[in-house]
């Protein structure tokens, strides 16, 4: 249908124009985009529209009309023209979505807004052609009543027409209510157009329903000395499953003062997993009753409350089973002397057998002795030396020795129990000391570098170790060439008293510790007489010819007093040559 058009001129042009004279017309609509939708007769000035317009797309137009002659040279205007396109109820109202969603809680006060329906009419909003009036036509389900909710016709509020009482999600058919919608213009009279959409609404829950149990007792029975979940207790909440009004907390509120129970929501189910987190004894308690109390997250309604079905009682029966024997004390620390002698007692085991309402013996029995040391009763339980103990042993730490036996019972199938012994070993003086290191420097010239430090060492402890006492071999004479000074507890030094050419020597020393009774060690140190300078020192190999010190003090000794034949000397590099000297007569001697 072709809108009507309201036509006003502006300014004026004379209707009785010379005959050389014609009409143009110029602007939007025209000569202009969207072209051709105005045309005027060039003789009359008569405007004509050619094509259907949409107040919706453009709702008026201005337009210029002048005369010219035939050439277009304007003569008279321009005026202006202004065409305004009467609207028509052309647009039905349009929802934005075609479904709406919105939701009310349960027992909500008639008259609650649950939500807003909204249409829009491009029509003129100034005419009723816009004016929209809304209403509900259906509702589905129309249980328990056809008229749940009304819609505002002029607001489009959707509000609660029906009771709260009867606003019973736990009781209502369905918990989603479907609304069709019908928005009509025209103020809602019966030329008006129309639009729909469906309002769906969902009643949600809020806690007004206790979780219950669904028995007062529930039976469970477990092995004494095991853990897990031994009994699934079960609940009914007619609340909505997906909120915390569905969701349960157990709690034990009687009967565990050991803690030895612990309760947890099955997040799958809402059952209560009643678990052992600490061992039952059978033969302390044999029946456990816990009282259990299941809440929801949620708080309830004020007008609800917990009753006797949210409690239950938890019968735990423990059923014994054969335990293996217990050590007392585990660890057993006892304290014993190295070395003493084989088959010397050590300790004396003890081991119980738990299971106290049954008659069972107990046969002892080693399971790890790292050196073999030791032996063991099976009936007395009663620990021996099988072999000597060794406080220097790399099986012994920290001064201690660690070993582990089994007790077994005789029960059927037998169980075991596992016992450790720990031996602290004292020391006892079996190792004699030792001087470190066994390669001393000395130079030839008897100065300030004349001097190398040796220290002593002990595989036993004080007081069977430091102070040593270190000093030259019996061989008569040593005490003209070399001195041994002690420095402290541990060290002494050994100087060089007179020059000796460069080589190697072996020193006898004597070392001896500090133990009740003492132990002394004859040895040897490789002394090195080396040529000095300021900078560096020109040692012999280690692994050069060596002299003995006891030729050289004998040579020393009986030269003024003895015929002696010089045998031929070492060939070995000049700087290392060593003289041998072999005695062949001494008639003082």
């Amino acid at each position: 249908m072709m809108p009507a058009v309201d036509q006003r001129r502006l300014g004026v042009i004379s209707p009785a124009k010379p005959m050389n004279q014609i009409f143009r017309l110029k602007g939007p609509g025209a000569d202009q985009d969207p072209k051709g939708l105005f045309t005027i007769d060039i003789d009359t000035g008569d405007v004509s529209v050619s094509r259907s317009l949409d107040r919706e797309i453009i709702d008026s137009y201005l337009l210029e009309v002048s005369t010219t002659d035939f050439s277009g040279n304007v003569i008279e205007g321009p005026a202006i023209l202004v065409i305004t396109v009467i609207d028509q109820n052309d647009n039905r109202p349009i929802f934005k979505e075609s479904r709406y969603t919105g939701e009310v809680l349960e027992g909500s006060p008639t008259g609650t807004t649950v939500m807003t329906m909204m249409a829009f009419d491009a029509d003129d909003p100034s005419t009723d052609n816009a004016v929209l009036r809304y209403n509900i036509i259906r509702q589905s389900p129309d249980k328990p009543s056809p008229n749940m909710f009304y819609i505002d016709a002029e607001r489009g509020d959707i509000v609660t027409v029906i009771s709260p009482t009867l606003l019973d999600r736990e009781t209502l058919p369905t918990t989603t209510y479907e609304l069709e919608i019908v928005a009509k213009d025209m103020a809602g009279s019966e030329v008006g157009l129309t639009g729909t959409a469906t309002a769906t609404i969902t009643i949600t829950d809020k806690n007004d329903h206790a979780p219950e149990f669904t028995h007062p007792l529930f039976e469970a029975h477990v092995h004494e000395g095991s853990r897990g979940v031994i009994v699934n207790l079960t609940v009914d909440d007619r609340d909505d499953p997906a909120t915390g009004a569905w969701r349960a907390m157990y709690s034990i509120i009687s009967g565990d003062p050991k803690q030895s129970f612990e309760i947890q929501t099955n997040p799958d189910n809402n059952e209560g997993m009643l678990s052992v987190v600490k061992p039952l004894d059978y033969e302390t308690v044999e029946l456990h009753t816990l009282l259990i109390r299941v809440e929801n997250e949620d708080p309830l309604v004020p007008d609800v409350g917990y009753g006797p079905s949210s409690t239950a009682t938890v019968r735990v029966t423990v059923e014994g089973i054969n335990e293996g024997p217990v050590f007392f004390p585990d660890p057993l620390i006892v304290t014993r002397m190295e070395n003493i002698p084989v088959g010397s007692f050590v300790a004396s085991l003890n081991a119980t057998d738990p299971d106290i309402r049954e008659i069972q013996s107990i046969r002892y029995s080693v399971l790890r002795d790292p050196a073999g040391w030791l032996s063991v009763n099976p009936v007395r339980g009663t620990v021996n030396t099988s072999a000597a103990l060794d406080r220097e042993s790399p099986y012994v730490q920290a001064n201690k020795y660690t070993a582990l036996f089994i007790a077994t019972d005789n029960g059927t199938p037998p169980a075991t129990g596992t016992g450790t012994l720990i031996i602290h070993l004292e020391d006892y003086n079996d190792n004699a000391p030792f001087v470190v290191p066994s390669v001393a420097q000395v130079c030839e010239d008897a100065n300030d570098l004349n001097v190398a430090i040796v220290g002593g060492r002990d595989k036993d402890l004080p007081p069977n170790a430091a102070p040593y006492k270190i000093e030259l071999g019996k061989q008569p004479g040593l005490d003209k060439i070399w001195r041994v000074t002690r420095l402290n507890s541990t060290h002494s030094q050994i100087m060089l008293l007179q020059s000796l050419k460069k080589a190697n020597y072996q020193l006898p020393l004597l070392i001896t510790d500090s133990g009740v009774p003492p132990l002394s060690n004859s040895t040897e140190v490789k002394v090195q007489v080396c040529i000095c300078t300021k900078t560096k020192r020109y040692c012999s190999s280690a692994h050069s010819h060596r002299t003995s010190l006891v030729v050289l003090l004998a040579t020393l000794l009986l030269v003024p007093l003895c015929k002696y034949h010089k045998t031929t000397p070492t060939q070995l590099h000049p700087a290392e040559a060593v003289c041998h000297f072999r005695i062949i007569y001494c008639p003082d001697l």
